[in-house]
């Protein structure tokens, strides 16, 4: 999310500066500015629970295994 931002304003920075030089400079709109962080934020969250629920169905995995592992060694054991 901070590399948009990041983005966005080195954009609006270099616009401005160059306004200086030259009177055409690329206006974006709040509304488009608004899209895109809202956007980033989506596709943060998207990721963020994509990669919970994988870390989370692996851990899953181990610890079934574990279980398995121990049960086999008791039943060895009798």
């Amino acid at each position: 999310m901070a590399y948009s931002e990041f983005l966005i304003s080195a954009l609006l920075l270099l616009c401005n500066l160059t306004g200086a030089l030259t009177a055409s400079c690329y206006r974006i709109e709040p509304g488009t500015i608004a899209g895109i962080v809202c956007a980033d934020v989506l596709l943060t969250l998207i990721i963020i629970i994509i990669t919970y629920r994988c870390a989370s169905l692996r851990r899953q995995k181990i610890e079934n295994a574990d279980k398995v592992y121990m049960n086999v060694r008791a039943n060895c054991k009798s």
